[in-house]
């Protein structure tokens, strides 16, 4: 593996880890006590995963914590481009009615949660 492919990876990682800590943390554990929560979840990491490895040209030749960073960050400029912000619910019943791109991130952080973090530097 190249270095700048090495490189690539290791920073797609950490952008997940991070990701992971501000909002992944948060939704999944919500999603244990709010069944349509992570029902919800389940249906955006099947689709993330299906864009992930058939939406993209040549996806098979890049690592997934890279295609994963790369999807997040285009769900993130898009929504923030619309005037999205970040807020996470307070309550049980908040999180069951969490807004589309907050689901999805915690979808593309239970994703991300499979991939071997060995080599993640916080």
């Amino acid at each position: 593996m190249a270095f700048s492919d090495m490189f690539a990876e290791w920073s797609a990682r950490r952008y997940l880890t991070r990701l992971t800590d501000r909002v992944g943390v948060f939704g999944l554990a919500a999603a244990t006590a709010v069944p349509a929560l992570l029902a919800s979840i389940d249906q955006h990491s099947a689709a993330v995963r299906d864009i992930v490895a058939m939406g993209v040209e040549g996806s098979a030749a890049v690592a997934t914590a890279v295609l994963l960073a790369e999807y997040a960050r285009g769900v993130l400029d898009q929504a923030r481009q619309q005037g999205w912000r970040l807020e996470l619910p307070g309550t049980a019943s908040g999180w069951a009615r969490a807004d589309w791109t907050t689901v999805r991130l915690i979808g593309v952080c239970a994703l991300a949660s499979g991939l071997d973090r060995s080599t993640v530097d916080s």
